[in-house]
């Protein structure tokens, strides 16, 4: 299987994130890969909020912030200034990963400019959820939202350089700490204060243990550019989720897209020669906020099973729906999407008819740009175009002649919609079971 992409890629969700961006990662991040090899594999946006799963062969990696790239013993996996990070949970990866005998002493870099997740981050994450009740935007409490807005405060941010630097460490946490204690007990209630102490000590011993690990990962990726090294950029979450640009507010706290590329590596744009766009042959969304396809019948709940559709961070049950060209086409424009990987098309085996949203009306007018506002959403009313279904399991397929002629028929319609080529189609979750398309 050989797939042209030249150059440095980016690998970006389309949709609400769990697209299946990690597998793609980790299939091309092999030396003998599809599109050749890459030397760096870079996670540039988001948190402990995202989870990409792998299965290699047997086994079944669950990653949240160490990139799925660092599978590959070839690639040096960089998480990137833009990136915010649970110390706790990266050390429960990276041991898991050691134990699992996955190559990670050259092979892991930690930008020393990215932000820290602390304790009180996530004390705030729930506590501010449970205060809205039902108008809640469905975090996964993880302290994502909060640690960003302490580093857009500034004040309040504490980056992992930091850490080295003891006693302003400790001047500047002391200081945060006593003030977050007290808005937690005016604005929430919250009379159980954070001690300063176990945090600093725990801190403390997390840096010790990731120093090996950190670095100036700016200096480092424009050197790798400079000795002319191929990087892939490994997206977090979905183009949708995205705080400038995805349904507002029912988003993440950072740029998801290729706007996050820039500033989450301090990499110029023109460092980034393709963009290979991954979407579900369906629509997936976990929590709140708008969701114009979805199914809440017997064949949304036959799209969750087939697919598994559950969470890999939370757990929590995925809504799903039909494929949405229109939010797609958005995706593609808004992000500079140069080709398409299609992924779970397996899933809609067995379904009699296949839908595609191809157009939004409002009080009967038609819109075709999607407003990426969840309250213009409501009330959206979705065309469909509908095509035939398939009955063979296609699981088994391994080239484009092996899939039946209505999945074909499928992958071609949507290609003709979005206007950009469909290079990937991915038919399960291991590695060959990943097609090349040529329509």
């Amino acid at each position: 299987m050989k797939i042209d992409l030249q150059g440095n890629v980016c690998v970006l969700g389309l949709q609400w994130g769990d697209e299946g961006k990690g597998k793609i990662v980790n299939l091309m991040a092999d030396p003998d890969g599809p599109a050749g090899r890459f030397d760096f594999v870079v996670r540039y946006s988001g948190g402990a909020n995202a989870g990409h799963t792998v299965v290699v062969g047997s086994e079944k990696f669950a990653m949240h912030l160490v990139p799925s790239g660092i599978l590959s013993p070839a690639a040096t996996a960089v998480i990137a200034n833009g990136v915010v990070i649970d110390p706790q949970v990266l050390l429960e990866e990276i041991e898991g990963l050691k134990y699992r005998n996955v190559k990670l002493e050259d092979n892991l870099k930690i930008s020393n400019k990215a932000h820290l997740v602390f304790p009180y981050h996530k004390l705030q994450d729930k506590l501010s959820e449970q205060q809205l009740g039902k108008k809640s935007i469905g975090t996964t409490c993880r302290g994502i939202g909060p640690c960003y807005s302490d580093k857009a405060a500034r004040t309040t941010g504490i980056r992992v350089g930091e850490l080295y630097q003891k006693e302003h460490f400790a001047e500047k946490l002391r200081r945060i700490i006593e003030k977050k204690n007290i808005i937690f007990e005016s604005l929430y209630g919250e009379h159980q204060p954070i001690d300063f102490n176990s945090v600093f000590e725990q801190y403390c011993e997390y840096a010790e243990r990731l120093k090996p690990y950190v670095c100036d990962t700016t200096a480092l990726l424009h050197q790798a550019i400079s000795d002319g090294k191929r990087i892939m950029f490994e997206g977090a979450q979905g183009a949708l989720l995205d705080i400038d640009h995805g349904t507002y507010p029912f988003v993440t706290s950072s740029n998801s897209g290729t706007g996050g590329l820039i500033t989450g590596t301090g990499l110029p744009p023109s460092c980034i020669n393709n963009v290979l766009g991954v979407m579900k042959a369906y629509s997936t969304r976990v929590g709140g906020g708008p969701f114009p396809t979805e199914l809440n019948n017997d064949i949304g709940q036959y799209i969750r099973d087939r697919g598994n559709e559950y969470g890999t961070t939370t757990g929590r049950p995925r809504r799903t729906g039909w494929i949405d060209t229109v939010a797609l086409r958005y995706a593609i424009e808004v992000n500079g999407i140069t080709s398409i990987a299609i992924m779970l098309l397996d899933v809609l085996t067995g379904l009699d008819k296949i839908k595609i949203a191809v157009s939004y009306k409002v009080d009967g007018a038609r819109m075709d740009f999607f407003p990426a506002n969840a309250y213009e959403l409501e009330g959206i009313e979705v065309e469909y175009e509908e095509l035939p279904g398939w009955r063979d399991e296609i699981t088994e397929a391994r080239t484009q002649d092996d899939l039946p002629a209505e999945a074909i028929q499928y992958l071609r319609t949507l290609q003709d919609i979005l206007e950009r080529p469909i290079k990937i189609a991915s038919v399960g979750p291991e590695r060959d079971q990943t097609i090349a398309i040529d329509l």
